[in-house]
């Protein structure tokens, strides 16, 4: 059984879904105010998965990540470039998007803007301040944090944690931790009417509109990173559930900040690595727009983008991510592995990996190994990256389960020969391919290894291609001739350069490590 570590209860719950069958997902999304930096990538990647998880499970899931496309960040930024906010949302909402598309996730059912909402939140707005839970002051409107007797529920903070406004707000409040609903605007600001005077939405009421607008009063699963924890779900939930009398979200499901390698375990002398629920020790190097991280897509242009994908899937979603250059080297190295064996089997049976059409749903990808030691081992691995999947949408523990398979699989071809030619067995492929099947298959549901790597300028078409080819013909001479020095030379030279050659019985292949 499916289960997953809830915010709210601190601890791990049964999946059961609000309508059986049927799952909606709420995340929250960027305030799109400068190009996305690698930190903007960890949710969309992670719930991405989630939903592929879901949906290869059975389940119908509506994926929702919104856009907050007007803020006080935003209204800044355009201020110094001299553009409208508009102009400033559309340029960096494109980036954001075509960063998703670089990683693969199209698994997003909505993506709604702040400023297609406004009615929306309008009408939310005055609900509360019907029931009593807002107030309207000075053109301003704020949801008064006292009326609602379990505030701090979420995140086991209290009002007195909430930080006020400070100046001409403060004034106009009742209470220094009451929050703005909708802002009054300030000259030159961009701004809606309303009944309460011009103005804008305050950031928490946008993502309980939009939720309720494309999810209903209640849904299934909220997610976001853990910092949003407080004060931005903690506000969502007040004022959803004093609005509609009714439960907000019923899994709140946070994932681990993304920090710089050489922040990890700071503050204090506590190692974030173990600190899945304790924000203060991650924002402690957390990666943002206000520490100046680098572009996206700077990134991408440096590295594959599956290779940041398997990255950000390699540990536990909840635990913080060390990041770096370094980091993503070794991830690289471990990817290899994968492709390495792709081109092993094509070399086997002569058919591409990604021509292999897997099943979709899990209980299609069940079989029956009978006596057959390898398929007894295939099963056995399927198992332990279900087993993963399962606790909590474990994708460390699941692509953990993915090496002990492509390992398995490369043995078996090493023991039955199958690189050697006149090898005619036609049963021992068959048996390659069934496992290679489920290998496809389980990849799949973390959206990997979908196409094939793109090739670069080392590849065999190009002058490093040749230049290694003869390389490889020299040093087969030598070796030939039992000139094991010079043969030696150029394997440990090549390897000094991070080039790495494998000797097979069907000829030596090479690759950048």
């Amino acid at each position: 059984m499916l289960r997953v570590y809830n915010t709210l209860s601190k601890s791990k719950e049964p999946f059961e879904p609000v309508r059986p069958g049927k799952v909606g997902i709420y995340l929250c999304g960027p305030t799109v105010y400068k190009p996305s930096h690698i930190g903007h990538m960890v949710g969309p990647v992670i719930f991405d998965a989630v939903k592929r998880y879901l949906v290869y499970s059975g389940y119908d899931v509506t994926l929702v990540v919104n856009v907050t496309d007007v803020d006080d960040k935003l209204i800044a930024e355009s201020n110094k470039r001299g553009i409208a906010m508009s102009e400033l949302a559309a340029e960096m909402t494109a980036d954001y998007m075509n960063n998703l598309d670089a990683l693969g996730i199209d698994t997003v059912d909505h993506f709604p803007r702040c400023t297609d909402h406004i009615k929306d939140i309008i009408e939310l707005t005055e609900v509360l301040i019907e029931k009593g839970f807002a107030y309207e002051s000075h053109g301003d409107v704020y949801f008064e944090v006292g009326k609602c007797p379990d505030y701090g529920k979420l995140s086991r903070s209290s009002s007195e944690d909430l930080q006020g406004d400070g100046g001409g707000a403060a004034a106009r409040k009742r209470a220094g931790a009451d929050f703005a609903l909708w802002k009054s605007a300030k000259p030159g600001e961009p701004s809606w009417e309303s009944p309460w005077g011009p103005g804008r939405p305050g950031w928490h009421i946008e993502c309980s509109a939009m939720s309720k607008a494309l999810l209903g009063e209640t849904f299934d699963i909220h997610g976001g990173g853990l910092d949003l924890v407080f004060p931005h779900h903690e506000n969502e939930l007040a004022q959803s559930e004093s609005a509609h009398g009714a439960t907000f979200a019923k899994y709140w499901m946070h994932n681990g900040l993304m920090q710089a390698s050489d922040q990890v375990g700071k503050l204090g002398g506590r190692h974030t690595r173990n600190a899945e629920d304790d924000q203060a020790a991650q924002e402690v190097g957390k990666i943002s727009k206000s520490k100046g991280s680098s572009a996206f897509s700077d990134l991408i242009d440096e590295f594959d983008p599956e290779t940041v994908r398997f990255f950000l899937l390699s540990t536990h979603y909840r635990r913080p991510i060390d990041y770096g250059e370094q980091r993503l080297r070794e991830v690289e190295t471990g990817l290899d592995a994968f492709y390495r064996f792709f081109k092993r089997y094509e070399r086997v049976t002569g058919g591409s990996f990604y021509d292999i059409t897997p099943p979709d749903k899990r209980t299609d990808g069940e079989f029956n190994p009978g006596d057959d030691t390898l398929l007894k081992a295939v099963a056995e691995y399927r198992d332990k990256f279900l087993a993963s999947m399962d606790d909590d949408f474990n994708t460390g523990g699941a692509i953990a389960a993915l090496f002990d398979l492509v390992r398995r699989l490369n043995k078996f071809i090493d023991d039955e020969k199958l690189e050697e030619p006149g090898n005619q067995d036609a049963a021992k492929p068959d048996v390659l391919t069934r496992g290679v099947t489920t290998l496809r298959e389980l990849a799949a549901t973390l959206g990997l290894f979908r196409r094939p790597p793109k090739e670069t300028s080392a590849g065999n078409d190009g002058l490093t291609g040749k230049l290694m080819e003869l390389l490889i013909e020299i040093r087969a001479d030598a070796r030939k001739n039992k000139d094991f020095t010079t043969a030696d030379k150029i394997r440990n030279s090549l390897a000094q350069l991070g080039v790495m050659l494998e000797d097979r019985p069907g000829g030596t292949e090479w690759n950048i490590q």
